[in-house]
């Protein structure tokens, strides 16, 4: 028996971690599939030696290791109950690279987008485009066989594996790739388990009736997508087994194997050069998805780069996520289906002519409504929407989901028509509407059931359609897994799919390179069944949880957390862009992912037996690093936001286990600063000694804000209206002092009443509360919502589309449009005032687009401005306001930067236990891209954190665009 006693020695033989607690168990007991399975451990090896340490451990227990990247597999490949090995975090490293031949050796923990980064510069790429490309790694790729979008062109992963380093079974190490057929019978006679290996495949397959079963029982030479099994039917290309190559490579048979056959460390690629630089999408408009299919054939005889389908379910899926609903502009209408068909070339000109041809082709033989182009960056967003369709099927509401079980099925291109006009009969017999997007230029299909995985019935439909749809995939001789693999969803119908005889080959395959079945058990070969260990219980009583906010448009606030399906959005890495998830790039550890807190609160709200099921150690642990910066609202494809329910969970929390002394004095600040406002100057002296510091919990490397000596409410109201000129009232503003800039930044409400009043509007400023935002972030929401009711009934008669609100904070002003919607009892009024509430940027620009402001007020001079956006600007709104208001003066050079969170997020980067992960965050793209700015470039910074974050971990001093443009002013 395995205890944690024998898990605690194994953990100390190791340089890495074991790590055998309930929380980090709950985290890898699933992946992107719809499976769970609760592992004995989880472990992260530092290197080599680790891993043989494990192996061992494996053989002398009986137990299976599960290797792990970045856990985006679809069919269950890294769900088990053994023990889960994690190399995605010590094994990322380019170990040689050679430009000449073009090739690269690296380990399995690479992301492939990354890999790409540090090829660009060399004309260089890695083909294979999945679309997980952006946190999905190298390993995962050569485990599942990956291709993706670009397969028509550059082929799939194993077309571009050379060399594998891999340890096997018996810990023994072995470099599987291309040796000549005289070299692999000498192999053969070596007595180690490598030279069984080899022994192995030569016995079995030197046989002419198994080449024979092999070629007719497995899927058409032409689908070059194919991940059923083994690639047995790779090695009939040598001489060796009655093929023409006198070259054999077993790299090929490891690629797809799921990590069962050996543990790979190091993987050599073949690299392809960048394509042309220039290239056009062609986005057709279909009526029906057979018409898209049918056109296909057509689009394939032109030379096409991609060839994707979008149907109208993805589409629709889209128009409810605020980052993807931007990347819509290209649709006209209400498509059923949408082939995006790119063709590139070395000028522009060429690739006009290129798709100039491929619309008139389509066009003459009568098909597609629209064939819009799409040009430039544009193109990157039009492939961000159909990569983010996985994704954006999580969102839809409730438990019917997309499931992924028939979604891998690739057949001939030519039989894809008739194949998909069955495969719709199929689905008509069982009512189902399915999900079609994907590859369809490659023949493949993802293909997704609406299905209710809790239910019973649906758990039966599962099977049903899963296997008929199987034996359809056989009759047109096609791959049942064409790239995501077989797992544990499929690996049960390989039998069905390439013979039982080539089913029992595989056995002994497996066997000869893993006899004790210690490498990712019950895939492949000897399958877990595919309706079992599913992610929920079947037919269970719902769990009925109170919450004091509003979770009715998700169903609740378990369903919320369950529509995170596992698709990883949250580990990309920095050079991928975007903010989510800060704390998982500070730390890169899984439990600091948007996805490992969904899965908690999943897993905790449904499973916990304590009165409150809130109070869960494991919840306040895998929630303490979350800087609730709102990135998972918007850039989590199902808007997963984490940020409300930690809001929720600190609550329900606190209210079983106490609000601490610090939580108090943060969340009641605004209220302790009008006390501090009295006498501003010793407030400041004292808040910034070590001593108070210490005491508030505050890390002394921080230097408290600074109340300013008078505050904004007072300044307001001595102001002698009468001596400011307005041009001509043009409109009248509500401009909402939140608590921060009323006790600390007053200079920049000062700036922004002038700037309004001199651009011609009348800004009114009337007694309100402050925010609620810091009540919010400590979980204080009884305090909150009072704040929140109060604000609505003060302003719900105010504001209208004649007299918007206008805020100054990012932070503060948007909980109008985000929480307030949740916590407000007015709801009619709450909704109303969020529709004409805007940031100042907001504001400013959209009167810049309708005219309203004259730019000649503005100064001529020249000079550099960077932008760096809050968090909550960036979800719930825009930094292309900013941008756009700080280009009214004519020759300002202004540039978003491509940062992610600055790390502060209010209290979080002040307390003292955060403080390093905080300067981290900052550390990851904000501080180096400020530190590389020249000393005359002005930095623009919205949110009052960030303003404070910038100087601490930079010492430069940025400026709210208010203050920036008001400086403008002639």
């Amino acid at each position: 028996m395995i205890t944690n006693s024998v898990l605690e020695q194994l953990h100390k033989s190791l340089k890495g971690e074991v790590l055998y607690d309930d929380l980090h168990k709950t985290l890898y007991a699933t992946d992107a599939s719809v499976y769970r399975k609760i592992p004995f451990a989880v472990a992260f090896p530092k290197d080599e030696n680790d891993i043989k340490v494990l192996i061992d451990f494996a053989n002398k227990n009986s137990i299976t290791l599960i290797p792990r990247t970045a856990g985006t597999s679809l069919a269950g490949q890294c769900v088990g109950d053994g023990i889960v090995v994690d190399v995605s975090k010590h094994f990322t490293n380019i170990l040689e690279f050679d430009e000449q031949y073009k090739t690269i050796t690296l380990q399995p923990g690479i992301v492939r987008d990354s890999l790409n980064v540090f090829l660009k510069p060399f004309g260089l790429f890695f083909g294979p485009n999945t679309s997980t490309s952006n946190r999905c790694m190298i390993g995962g790729m050569v485990g599942n066989n990956s291709s993706g979008s670009t397969s028509i062109k550059y082929g799939v992963t194993r077309d571009k594996v050379l060399k594998i380093d891999a340890i096997l079974s018996d810990g023994s190490t072995a470099t599987f790739e291309e040796i000549s057929s005289d070299e692999f019978i000498e192999k053969s006679k070596e007595k180690t388990l490598e030279g069984a290996i080899y022994k192995s495949i030569y016995t079995e397959l030197t046989s002419e009736s198994t080449q024979e079963e092999i070629k007719h029982e497995f899927p058409k030479e032409t689908i070059h997508r194919r991940c059923t099994g083994y690639a047995i039917d790779e090695f009939l290309k040598s001489d060796l087994f009655g093929g023409s190559e006198p070259t054999i490579n077993v790299a090929k048979l490891l690629t797809g194997s799921e990590g069962t056959l050996a543990f790979s460390t190091a993987i050599t690629l073949q690299l392809d050069d960048i394509p042309p630089k220039e290239s056009i999408m062609v986005c057709s408009h279909f009526k029906s998805i057979n018409e898209s299919l049918k056109a296909t054939l057509i689009a394939m005889n032109h030379t096409l780069y991609n060839c994707e389908l979008m149907d109208k379910t993805i589409l629709d899926c889209t128009k409810n996520n605020r980052e993807l609903a931007k990347n819509r502009f290209f649709l006209q209408g209400d498509p059923e289906a949408v082939l995006m068909l790119e063709v590139s070339a070395n000028t522009i000109s060429e690739a006009e002519v290129l798709a100039d041809k491929l619309i008139k082709d389509l066009e003459k033989n009568n098909f597609g409504y629209h064939h819009p182009k799409v040009y430039g960056n544009d193109i990157s967003k039009v492939h961000y929407l159909r990569k983010a369709g996985l994704g954006a099927l999580g969102n839809m509401v409730g438990d019917m989901k997309a499931v992924a079980c028939i979604e891998d099925t690739a057949v001939a291109l030519e039989d894809l028509p008739n194949y998909i006009e069955e495969f719709t009969k199929i689905m008509a017999k069982y009512q189902q509407n399915a999900v079609y997007y994907a590859h369809a230029g490659a023949g493949e299909l993802h293909l997704r059931p609406i299905l209710n995985l809790k239910k019973s019935e649906d758990v039966v439909l599962f099977r049903k359609i899963t296997t008929e749809t199987a034996q359809l995939v056989k009759k047109y001789q096609g791959s049942f897994s064409g790239e995501h693999g077989d797992g544990i969803v499929r690996a049960e119908f390989i039998p069905m799919m390439i013979g039982e005889n080539n089913y029992q080959l595989l056995r002994r395959i497996k066997k000869a390179f893993d006899p004790n079945n210690i490498f990712n058990k019950g895939k492949i070969t000897d399958a877990f069944p595919m309706d079992k260990s599913l992610r929920y219980e079947i037919d269970r009583v719902e769990p009925q949880i109170d919450t004091i906010q509003d979770f009715s448009d998700s169903e609740g606030i378990i369903k919320l957390a369950e529509k995170c399906n596992g698709s990883g959005d949250c580990r990309k890495p920095v050079e991928a862009g975007g903010t989510m998830c800060p704390s998982y790039r500070a730390t890169k550890n899984e439990k600091e992912t948007t996805r490992a807190r969904a899965n908690t609160l999943r897993e905790v709200l449904t499973n916990n037996s304590a009165a409150n099921k809130f109070d869960s150690k494991e919840l306040k642990e895998v929630l303490d690093l979350c800087l609730s910066c709102k990135a998972c609202a918007s850039e989590c494809p199902s808007n997963v936001d984490i940020a409300t329910m930690k809001a929720e969970f600190l609550y329900q929390y606190q209210e079983t286990n106490g609000y601490s002394f610090r939580s108090k004095l943060f969340a009641n600040n605004a209220k302790l600063n009008k006390l501090g406002s009295l006498t501003p100057t010793l407030a400041n002296l004292v808040l910034n000694t070590t001593l108070a510091k210490s005491a508030m919990g505050v890390s002394t490397k921080r230097s408290v804000p600074k109340l300013a000596k008078q505050t904004l409410n007072k300044w307001y109201k001595k102001k002698a209206f009468g001596k400011t000129e307005i041009k001509q009232s043009q409109k009248s503003i509500y401009l909402f002092n939140d608590e921060f800039t009323n006790f600390y930044d007053v200079e920049i409400g000062k700036d922004a009443v002038f700037l309004l009043e001199k651009l011609g509007y009348k800004v009114n400023i009337i007694n309100h509360e402050e925010s609620a935002r810091s009540y919010i972030s400590k979980g204080f929401l009884k305090e909150a919502k009072i704040v929140c009711d109060k604000n609505i009934a003060i302003f719900k008669d105010k504001i209208s589309d004649k007299t918007p609100l206008v805020g100054i904070e990012p932070s503060a002003i948007l909980t109008f449009r985000d929480e307030y919607l949740r916590l407000a009892d007015d709801k009619t009024s709450a909704e109303k005032i969020a529709q004409y509430t805007f940031t100042f940027e907001e504001f400013l620009a959209k009167e810049i687009e309708n005219g309203n402001v004259d730019k000649t007020l503005f100064t001529s001079e020249k000079k550099t401005l960077k932008i760096h956006g809050h968090c909550h600007q960036k979800a719930l709104s825009s930094t292309n306001a900013s941008f756009q208001i700080l280009n009214l003066p004519e020759n300002y050079t202004v540039t978003i930067l491509n940062t992610g969170c600055c790390g502060m997020a209010g209290s979080f980067g002040y307390e003292k236990e955060h403080y390093k992960v905080s300067m981290k965050v900052g550390e990851d793209t904000l501080f180096p891209k400020l530190r590389n700015c020249s000393s005359d470039t002005e930095i623009a910074a919205a949110g009052t954190s960030c303003r404070h974050q910038i100087y601490d971990g930079t010492k430069r001093l940025a400026k709210h665009p208010i203050t920036l443009l008001k400086e403008a002013l002639i």
